[in-house]
Order: C-alpha cells, then structure tokens, then sequence
C-alpha cells in the first residue's frame, strides 16, 4: 500500500486528450452506488477471511476464494472474467479480470484495485473497501445495462501487498498493441478509512512535489475526480503517483492513470482534520496491515462518497464521445515551426528550436534530457554544453511560431500541451514562458512567470480555450525570457494538440 505525499491541489490548468476527454453526450446518468451493497460485499469478505484463518493473503486459501466470489457476482451480471493465474514466492496468484460487453474495442476504460490482504488480517479497508466499490460498480453497469462508448474492463489484482506482482505480470504480459488500447486505468486503494482524508491523484503534476506528472491523460482523470466531490462539497487535495500502488505498472508504460486515496499510516494533521473532520495526530487508518482491519474499521461516509465517485468517473469518462483532432504536433519531424518569426528576438544564446534535448542540472534538472513522447520537443538551447549555463536562455526574449492552421468553425475547441519552466533562485517575475494564439486578434492563452526561487524542471500540462478563434487560421507562438539579469532560465514544450 502507497505512502503519502499530499500538497495542495494548484488549479492553473489541466489537460484534455482525444482518448479522455469531457463528454459530449452520456448514455445515462452515473448512479448513486447504495451504501449497503458495498458494505454487503465487505462483510463477504470478512466471513471469507474468518473461515480462511483470519486472512486472504496471496497464497493463502483466502485470497482465493475472495477472487472466486468477485468472479461469481460478475459472471453472474453478463460479464466475460478471466481468472489470470501467476506465481509469486512459489505460491499461485490470481487476477480477475472482467470485461462489460460493447465499447470502442480500441478505447478501454479500466478500473481496478488490489484484492489481497497482507497476512496479519482481513484487509477490509486495505483493500476490501476498493474492491467492493469497484465491484458494486461493475454491477451497476450491468443493472443499468449501459451501453458506454469506452469498452469497460474490471480489476481485481492479487499480491499488490508484495510490491504489485499482481498488475505488473498483467502489464508485462499484454501484447504491445492491446496495451495501446488502454486509454485510462482508474486505481482505488483504501477508500474508506476510519479517519478519512479525501485524496485524489495528482495526474497533472499541480503540487509540484514527488515524481512529476502522470502520462498524458492523467490530468483529466483528476479533474473528473474532482468534479464529483466538488459537487458534493467536498474539498479534496492531491497525492503523488509515489508508485506504491496498481497505478504503477501501467504509469510505467505510458498509460494515463488516476484514482483516489483515504489514506493509510500517514497522520492526518491539524489542517487536515479542520478541512475534513477527524481527528489530527492519529493515521489515516490506525489498524492498516493490522489484524483490526475488520469492517468495523470503515468509515461509512467516506465509503459512501468514494463509490459514488467511482460511478460518476466510469459513467462520466466510460459514455465520453472522443473529440476529434484538428492539428497536432509531437516535434518528431519538421512541421515548419520558425524560430524568431518576427525578428524581434533580443536572448543572445538558448533561442528555442526543435531537437533532442539534452539534460542539464544546477542546484536540480533545469533543462529536461527526456520528452513527454519520442525523441524531440521544442528545448531552448538544446546541448548541453559544459555548464548548466552554457546554452540557457541569455539577454532577452526567444520566440517560436508554428505553421499555419485552419479552424473549423462549429464546435468547442480546444488547445493541450506539455510545458515545463526551469530557473535558478536569482530569476524573477520578468522572466517566463508564455503561449500565444496570433488569428485576427492575439490572445495570451499561458503564461508561467519566474519567481526569486529554484524551480526544477518536471513536465505539466495545460489546455486553453480556442473558441474566440473558430473558423480562423491562427499561428500558435511560444516565448521564453531571461529578462531580468543573468538567471538560468530553460524551458521545453512537447505534445500540441487542437481538438474539437
């Protein structure tokens, strides 16, 4: 089970892909997921556990006959499930896998969590509480006899408590092309825990802290999240893909994740427990990896609400028609981007072009040696030279403008790409990178100023609005500024796309 890093979620953009993007249309609404099922399906588990010496651990006769009753209410619901076998410390493994019939075959949702306990006890909240809201939602799939665009397929994992042995061999066993299928994996570990917190992943790399953002499509996945609680008024905060969880094997391979957390051994603190009830100085889950957790170690609200979070993300992402895309760049081969377009840039080295970067480090990454996708992006001053200030951004402002491209004039459109900005703590608020769409009007769509502080590199993502210009040929033009002194200023873009 995942450890946790929480910061405050930073709203100054996120990202849409054609695979996850916000719904055009749904075939129904999301339900809300009845409490009392879910419960029902945790007291299942508990009963398995106490006939199967108080654990259903891997290996452990509990383990299986938890997997079997999932397979069993899914079978029974219409579901195709597989019972994936695996051998881990010489003891047999399972995963059940369940695919909901219909759907883009080549644009799967899924949903997953760990089905195991470690064995010192049942594992109600770690991680019956996942398991069963997943399950209740895969039967509410099935009640509603939903026809999604997405093809939905369910996860139950096996030995995720021995380091995700259950996820990777599923992972590393899928062919290259059924991987390239799955356009989002939604991970819930821990969704009820008795001093609840209400964590969502941090897709988009918002908190600036741990490992960067997840792959692209991630941010949407936490926005949908969000949605959800902030229509109930619940205020949620980020957590790190820390990698301690199912996410990980499929984050590994390029794949957009996201999910929620209650928390585990972490202390919830004064703040946390002003913003959400509870209690401060004490776990998240005082009985995680403990023989205590029982269902008497669940917090129904939190329960409650995570369900139904899980209904609203399956229903809202599973029914979205993909837009279509307009224009798109990933830099891996010349697409007449022109550097200096109006030769007016004054930055005497570091000027911006397209190429395969090359990192550089002082006090931290400043200029990143690898790219959202492929090889290419467009880097400012792509060597590295002999210092981390050889081929910086220096003197003044560099610019680059993209071709020329035409607009449809009917329907929502919208501009994504990947960014970073990096500077040594001696840079200001002069400095910075920003994005233009230059049409019969020009309109500042980004803009990340400098600050008096180090500011590693770490890839985010950003979307804008691009309906003020529809039915225009409009020019996308990208400038960075070392302009208040001799700062290390670097910065890198991959990845533009224009949908509708």
């Amino acid at each position: 089970m995942r450890s946790l890093i929480v910061a405050a979620i930073v709203t100054l953009t996120l990202s849409l892909t054609p695979a996850l993007a916000a719904p055009a249309a749904r075939a129904a609404a999301p339900p809300d997921i009845p409490l009392a099922n879910v419960k029902a399906h945790l007291s299942q588990l508990q009963a398995i556990a106490n006939a199967n010496g108080g654990t259903r651990a891997h290996g452990r006769p509990g383990y299986l006959a938890s997997a079997n009753y999932v397979r069993a209410q899914l079978d029974a619901a219409g579901y195709t499930t597989t019972l994936q076998s695996f051998t881990y410390n010489g003891a047999t493994g399972y995963n059940v896998i369940a695919d909901w019939p219909g759907g883009d075959p080549n644009d799967v949702l899924m949903v997953g969590a760990h089905l195991d306990s470690v064995a010192a006890g049942p594992g109600i909240n770690d991680n019956g509480s996942g398991s069963a809201a997943i399950l209740e939602t895969a039967l509410a799939v099935s009640r509603q006899a939903l026809q999604p665009a997405k093809h939905l397929r369910f996860a139950w994992w096996g030995a995720e408590e021995l380091g995700l042995r259950g996820s990777q061999f599923y992972v590393s066993n899928l062919p290259a092309a059924e991987r390239a299928r799955i356009k989002g994996y939604l991970n819930f570990d821990m969704v009820g825990s008795p001093n609840a917190g209400y964590f969502i992943y941090d897709g988009d790399n918002s908190d600036g802290t741990g490992s960067g953002p997840g792959p692209a499509g991630s941010a949407q996945l936490e926005r949908t999240l969000q949605d959800y609680f902030a229509s109930i008024g619940v205020p949620t905060r980020g957590t790190d893909f820390d990698g301690r969880s199912d996410y990980g094997p499929f984050i590994a391979v390029g794949i957009p994740a996201g999910g929620t957390f209650t928390g585990a051994e972490g202390i919830k603190s004064a703040a946390q427990a002003t913003l959400w009830g509870g209690t401060s100085g004490q776990a998240f889950d005082v009985c995680y990896h403990r023989a205590c957790d029982t269902t008497a170690n669940i917090n129904d609200t939190a329960l409650d609400r995570n369900a139904d979070a899980i209904a609203y993300a399956v229903w809202t992402i599973g029914t979205a028609v993909p837009p279509v895309t307009v224009w798109s760049d990933t830099f891996e081969t010349a697409t007449g981007w022109t550097a200096n377009p109006s030769a007016t840039d004054t930055a005497t080295l570091g000027q911006w072009e397209r190429g395969d970067p090359e990192a550089t480090t002082s006090s931290g990454a400043k200029q990143l040696g690898t790219t959202v996708s492929g090889t290419n992006d467009l880097v400012t001053g792509r060597p590295a030279g002999s210092s981390a200030g050889a081929y910086d951004v220096d003197g003044g402002i560099t610019s680059i403008q993209s071709p020329p491209i035409t607009l449809p004039s009917t329907g929502a459109l919208n501009l994504s790409f990947s960014w970073y900005l990096a500077h040594g703590s001696n840079a200001s608020s002069a400095d910075y990178l920003r994005v233009r769409v230059v049409g019969s009007t020009t309109a500042t769509v980004f803009n990340q100023a400098g600050a008096a502080t180090n500011r590693n590199g770490s890839w985010a993502t950003a979307t804008a609005s691009l309906n003020a210009f529809a039915g225009q040929t409009v020019r996308i033009l990208v400038d960075a500024a070392d302009a208040s002194g001799a700062s290390l200023v670097e910065a890198g873009i991959d990845n533009v796309a224009i949908t509708r």
